[in-house]
């Protein structure tokens, strides 16, 4: 990856580009592959490889991902990877107009449907996961009652701890250790509602 930051959106056109489900899916299995070809990808989602290389080539235009100039080196695939370590969407890059509003309600209601599903799927195949693997699963709700100030805290810490576990678990796979590891899906929300 070019760049270790999280990539902040703030345009509409890149906004647009990334709320499309099939690109969030490319996206979201490119970040975990960390590099892979419109091909892999391809199998792996189960759609044709040209739609595939046309959606890898819309989130390319608008900088989210990147060809792997190492990997590719035969010229016969381009191999692609993420742009940055993430994306984020921040509510005061995107209040300005009514079109960022929106874009970014769709970039939401992708996201969430995403998660959603990935959740649906470990639930309906826990049984093929290990007892191990599954007792290891969280899965909880807390219903503090906090400031805006102390949210924005929580969400910092947080999001500071899943950093440090992720470089650690990076680290350790580029070092080799790959044995026992899964891909594991942390998804948080932390929002204010009225009963």
């Amino acid at each position: 990856m070019t760049s270790q930051e999280n990539r902040r959106i703030t345009d509409l056109g890149t906004l647009k580009a990334i709320s499309h489900p099939l690109r969030m899916r490319l996206y979201r299995a490119l970040f975990v592959a960390r590099t892979a070809t419109a091909s892999q990808l391809a199998d792996q989602l189960d759609e044709a490889v040209s739609l595939v290389s046309y959606h890898l080539r819309k989130l390319a235009d608008h900088g989210l991902i990147e060809e792997a100039q190492s990997r590719s080196t035969d010229g016969r695939e381009r191999w692609w990877q993420p742009a940055s370590y993430g994306i984020s969407v921040q509510e005061e890059d995107v209040r300005s107009t009514p079109e960022l509003v929106a874009a970014s309600v769709a970039f939401g209601r992708t996201i969430n449907e995403q998660r959603v599903e990935l959740h649906r799927r470990f639930l309906d195949e826990r049984l093929t996961w290990s007892g191990e693997w599954r007792t290891a699963a969280v899965s909880s709700e807390w219903l503090p009652r906090l400031t805006a100030a102390e949210l924005t805290a929580l969400g910092a810490e947080l999001e500071a701890v899943l950093k440090k576990y992720d470089q650690a678990a990076r680290a350790a796979e580029a070092a080799g250790e790959t044995e026992g590891r899964e891909n594991i899906a942390v998804h948080l929300h932390a929002f204010p509602y009225r009963s």
